[in-house]
């Protein structure tokens, strides 16, 4: 028994059918593979690309404004850090100078006293030189005859006599005075008694003698005046 012709293409029809559903599933499968990779690219490149501000006209003129400002304030900072390093060398250099010149002034001081030191030695070395050679006078003087010493008494300057008589004991040089001009005499008693006088005593008393009234002024002053 033959089969109708339908029947023996019916498993061809259901062979092709699921030909094509398969072939067609493919396809779909391929083109959600393309349509996910492209929206995993698109993600992707959002996420990196930085955000744009909603404000763009106003976000750019004040990052400019703050960049400005950051760059003004860097540089007063810098100008005034050298104005400080200028004067913290100038003030480096006031020092040092002024070391130095402490320095120099505080040799000068010591060679000065240095310099004092020994011209107060040499006076004293003169001065007790003097003192010798006027001591070995006096004796020289005091052994002599009172007339020969008398002699030589007379032709003397001040200078040597005065302090050859004030060294002389007194009984010595009285025998030597009266030997001697009654003039020179008399100069060297005066010389001898000024060398003994207070040179505060006539100060002192020139204040006193001033203020004090003479003695006809006294009884008129003490007298009262007799009315007209």
């Amino acid at each position: 028994m033959k089969l109708p012709r339908f029947a023996r293409l019916l498993p061809l029809v259901v062979l092709a059918i699921a030909t094509l559903l398969v072939l067609n599933g493919t396809g779909l499968l391929r083109d959600g593979a393309a349509l996910a990779q492209t929206s995993i690219s698109a993600a992707a490149n959002a996420l990196t690309d930085a955000p744009t501000p909603s404000n763009r006209d106003f976000a750019e003129p004040d990052q400019q404004i703050a960049s400005a400002n950051e760059a003004d304030i860097m540089t007063l900072l810098s100008r005034r850090r050298t104005e400080l390093d200028a004067r913290e060398a100038q003030l480096r250099m006031q020092a040092d100078l002024m070391a130095a010149t402490e320095k120099r002034v505080d040799a000068k001081i010591a060679q000065l006293q240095a310099l004092q030191n020994k011209i107060a030695a040499l006076v004293a070395e003169r001065d007790d030189a003097q003192k010798a050679q006027i001591t070995s006078l006096v004796k020289t003087y005091a052994a002599m005859k009172p007339a020969a010493a008398a002699r030589i008494f007379d032709a003397l300057p001040d200078t040597v006599l005065v302090p050859v008589a004030q060294q002389m004991k007194s009984d010595v040089l009285s025998l030597i005075m009266a030997q001697m001009s009654p003039e020179n005499a008399k100069t060297l008693t005066v010389k001898l008694a000024d060398r003994l006088a207070l040179p505060q005593t006539a100060d002192a008393t020139a204040p006193a003698a001033a203020m004090a009234p003479a003695p006809g002024q006294t009884a008129s002053a003490a007298a009262p005046q007799k009315q007209p």
